[in-house]
């Protein structure tokens, strides 16, 4: 391994860290974070070209290469069905009993996530992986939030079932950033 690349794990545990102790609503953490190594990396880059070749979703497809490119990868994901308890209504339903029942009620989720979902518990979500892009920043480790790659996570398993939603923070030391300058999906 290189010192960059060596270096890149160093940075992915401490994402990692930053996310776990990012605020949460009401101080109760929902969080599932995994540190993905450069084999796993690419476990992840093949089975997200593979959705994105059988859904026809091209900007899957150019996001599996970068994940393939990188040298680690954080991933992110929420046990978005439990509750706050706060009767915000943010989800869309007057209670959470009411959220509860609908959730109960769904047979299936979406495609590649689970809901509906507790506007809280996303929004804690959100927090975290800013936390954790943050630590990246700091650290010129280059890096980019991906909704697609977090669908081949839930996919593969590497977040537990019970994780409604993820997203995958791919993160790579080269001369150029990877992440920018791609080409176009269309």
């Amino acid at each position: 391994m290189t010192p960059e690349q060596n270096a890149i794990l160093a940075v992915a545990d401490l994402m990692a860290l930053s996310a776990r102790t990012a605020p949460k609503g009401k101080g109760e953490d929902t969080l599932e974070i995994r540190v993905l190594d450069k084999k796993a990396t690419k476990k992840l880059a093949a089975r997200l070209e593979t959705i994105g070749e059988e859904m026809h979703i091209g900007f899957f497809i150019r996001d599996a290469k970068n994940i393939a490119a990188s040298d680690a990868c954080v991933v992110v994901a929420s046990r978005g069905d439990t509750i706050a308890g706060i009767n915000c209504g943010g989800c869309g339903f007057p209670t959470c009993a009411a959220l509860e029942k609908a959730r109960k009620a769904k047979k299936k989720g979406g495609p590649f996530f689970d809901g509906p979902n507790c506007v809280i518990r996303m929004a804690d979500l959100g927090i975290a992986i800013g936390s954790a892009v943050k630590t990246a920043q700091v650290h010129n480790a280059d890096n980019r939030i991906m909704y697609s790659g977090g669908v081949a996570a839930r996919n593969l398993g590497i977040v537990p079932q019970d994780c409604t939603v993820a997203y995958a923070i791919p993160l790579s030391a080269t001369g150029k950033n990877i992440f920018f300058d791609r080409p176009s999906s269309r």
